[in-house]
């Protein structure tokens, strides 16, 4: 006669095995007195030790383990690895590796030292935030970056709210809420995580007024849209894409006059937000703010973590008037930054004072321009170090590779880099279990596989140490078998 298995027979053990077990488990009161549990109970605290002994003792009563492996020790040392595991931070420091410099998905911007400095300070105790030292009254928290943002732009004034989409949305929700924006259809951006140009319109309580066709719209285009509804002209930087071919668009100095002429704002959303001349440093050529205020913008917004390499805020500079109207505006408290932003921007926006010190210590354009002959000098130092940590299960061979800017910035250059590629060895292993295993390395490193190799570029790699500090902990035997 067929019996159903039971489930101690699934698990690989007999009712009676399992009573064994539960007879050989210790009492939880046992194990809090244990000399072992003291030093965990003063790092985690009693109530953490006791909830995380209890389910260790509980699995141990399910799956039916043999006697030899739950001894008092092991459970007390399976209770510390648990506590370790669940008091781990989920926001984690990695080593960027994978070739794009502005990493949405990896923080964008690193901030320079002295922007960290300034922001360590400011989250650690008060500050003069919203106070007017001199009057002792209430101050304004855009003064802390107004006048610097001003300088380096040409504009009258400027506000900073939490990233670029939320200074797109007050702005559009100022000057044109219930009324129409005209956008030439070509610039109708959309970016990472689905934000499109047209969706934060609605939001902003606006109508979208689209001209042109995808590749070419002129000045009669703009001209022909005014109508007693139309409150802006809106011109939108596409950063992320390139339109090639048989195309036109309208230069910003005509459409700032063809505004005026009608008497309307002209809004700039330049995204990625350049403070000066990347030609200068060899860099392909991205718009820049002042270039904009130049031509007669109205209104410019763009991005602190990008291009400029500061903290995450979205930044409006623009006229006094304008600027003034948005500051006014309820959806601006709901979208301010907070003291440690601010202190970050400040000193990230110093440092432009002098673009060459900018190159030297924002690490955005530190990283952009670094040589390839320099990666690649760092690519061979890494080389033997590399191959004696994977030697077993992959071949290190050093690379010349290309970079990208990134975070929808100039998609289509990029630049010259050099790295390690790890090609694996057998078909037991693969490039993508060989970037697991880095990923899960206590720094992890994000690399990326392409064609079946698993490639290092070293673009973002400043401190050699970093990674090779790494490479002791990684233990391929497990995964790659």
């Amino acid at each position: 006669m067929e019996t159903t298995p039971t489930e101690f027979e699934f698990n690989g053990a007999n009712p009676q095995q399992m009573t064994d077990v539960r007879r050989s488990l210790p009492s939880l009161d046992r194990l809090i007195r244990h000399s072992g549990a003291k030093a965990l109970i003063t790092s985690h605290g009693r109530e953490r030790v006791v909830v995380a002994l209890r389910e260790l003792l509980q699995e141990h009563r399910s799956v039916g383990a043999s006697p030899s492996a739950v001894q008092d020790e092991t459970l007390l040392d399976d209770c510390a690895s648990r506590l370790v595991r669940q008091e781990a931070l989920s926001l984690r420091q990695v080593l960027n590796l994978s070739g794009t410099v502005l990493h949405t998905n990896l923080g964008r911007a690193s901030l320079p030292e002295s922007a960290a400095r300034a922001a360590l300070i400011a989250m650690t105790g008060p500050t003069n935030l919203e106070f007017d030292l001199a009057s002792g009254g209430r101050g304004e928290r855009d003064n802390h970056v107004e006048a610097l943002l001003c300088r380096l732009t040409g504009a009258e004034a400027a506000t900073v709210v939490n990233n670029n989409a939320a200074a797109v949305l007050l702005a559009l929700n100022t000057v044109a809420a219930r009324r129409e924006v005209v956008v030439s259809r070509g610039e109708l951006v959309e970016i990472g995580g689905a934000f499109r140009v047209p969706d934060v319109m609605s939001r902003a309580g606006c109508r979208l007024r689209e001209i042109g066709t995808t590749n070419r719209t002129h000045l009669r285009d703009f001209e022909a849209a005014v109508g007693a509804r139309t409150a802006a002209f809106m011109k939108v930087h596409t950063s992320n894409y390139v339109i090639e071919g048989f195309t036109a668009e309208v230069p910003q100095r005509h459409l700032a006059k063809l505004a005026q002429h009608y008497g309307l704002p002209f809004l700039i959303d330049l995204g990625s937000g350049s403070l000066i001349d990347l030609e200068q440093f060899g860099l392909p050529p991205e718009p820049t703010v002042r270039e904009a205020i130049d031509d007669g913008a109205s209104a410019v917004t763009f991005s602190g973590d990008k291009l400029l390499g500061g903290p995450q805020c979205g930044i409006i500079v623009g006229s006094k008037e304008l600027v003034g109207r948005m500051r006014a505006n309820p959806l601006k408290r709901a979208l301010r930054v907070n003291k440690i932003i601010l202190a970050a921007l400040e000193a990230t926006l110093r440092l432009y004072l002098d673009p060459q010190r900018a190159r030297r210590e924002v690490p955005t354009l530190r990283l952009l321009t670094r040589p390839r002959e320099d990666i690649r000098a760092q690519a061979e130092r890494l080389l033997k170090m590399v191959s004696a940590a994977v030697g077993n299960v992959a071949e290190v061979s050093v690379i010349d590779c290309l970079s990208q800017i990134g975070s929808g910035s100039r998609p289509v250059d990029l630049l010259p880099s050099a790295g390690l590629a790890l090609r694996p060895k057998g078909k037991s292993v693969s490039a993508a279990r060989l970037a697991r295993q880095f990923r899960a390395l206590p720094l992890p490193v994000v690399g990326r596989v392409q064609k079946g190799l698993f490639l290092m570029d070293l673009r973002c790699l400043d401190d050699d140490a970093a990674l090779v500090l790494q490479l002791q902990h990684l233990d391929l035997t497990c995964e790659l078998t």
